[in-house]
């Protein structure tokens, strides 16, 4: 396969947040590296959502689905997809111009590599209330993302992993990163940042502070497993 005509189908979940979402997908409409697809997937937004995403119609594929959370978004967007690689953006989220360009000669260049992640930097969204600004902090670096706004894997690959959970809504992210490292895939981090990570009042991290303990349970998940096949 030649992987730099290879097609490279973009996920974009949303939920309530049309406010950035035209932002989002105009940071994957800038990339610099071609061919793509954008498919936003509208997880039961009662906001204006649905009519951002038809504003860019000829750039995009859309569907609406009831409220499933970000986990099953994804997964519809995956199912719909034509790409030989995948790609996802949350859509409060940026992706950097030549993002998809930087990992695809990763890929390109090593048969060692199965999944390119790479660093986030975080930032305050301009109408955060100055009040607010010591409330939401951000590193003042950029940090490895093991995120899935910042993976560039094959489709192949991903399957190979399966699905993201759909079960809880936070540690989604975490549960795959987990079921890939366990599928013994080769994972490369790059020291580049490819995300501009939004900080805003109503991330999801934020409006769910009490069901944190979805990222023991991933963990703990992941170490039963482990055991499970070491014994």
């Amino acid at each position: 396969m030649n992987k730099k005509k290879a097609l490279v189908s973009v996920i974009i979940p949303v939920f309530n947040c049309a406010k950035y979402l035209g932002e989002a997908i105009e940071s994957v409409l800038e990339q610099t590296y071609k061919p793509i697809e954008i498919i936003v997937v509208n997880d039961g937004s009662t906001d204006n959502s649905q009519a951002v995403a038809k504003s860019y119609s000829n750039n995009i594929k859309y569907h609406y689905q009831e409220n499933s959370g970000i986990g099953a978004a994804r997964n519809k967007g995956i199912e719909l997809s034509k790409g030989d690689y995948l790609a996802f953006l949350d859509a409060d989220d940026l992706w950097v111009k030549n993002r998809l360009e930087i990992q695809m000669e990763v890929l390109k260049s090593s048969e060692q590599v199965d999944v390119v992640f790479g660093h986030v930097e975080q930032f305050l969204s301009p109408e955060i209330f100055e009040e607010l600004e010591r409330k939401y902090k951000c590193p003042e670096k950029p940090m490895p993302g093991r995120l899935a706004s910042t993976i560039l894997i094959s489709k192949e690959k991903l399957l190979k992993v399966g699905h993201y959970t759909s079960i809880r809504n936070l540690g989604a992210d975490l549960d795959w990163y987990l079921r890939a490292k366990e599928s013994k895939l080769k994972i490369k981090m790059l020291d580049t940042t490819l995300l501009k990570r939004r900080i805003h009042t109503t991330n999801t991290g934020i409006l769910q502070k009490d069901k944190r303990t979805d990222y023991v349970r991933h963990l703990k998940e992941s170490l039963d497993r482990r055991r499970k096949k070491s014994i």
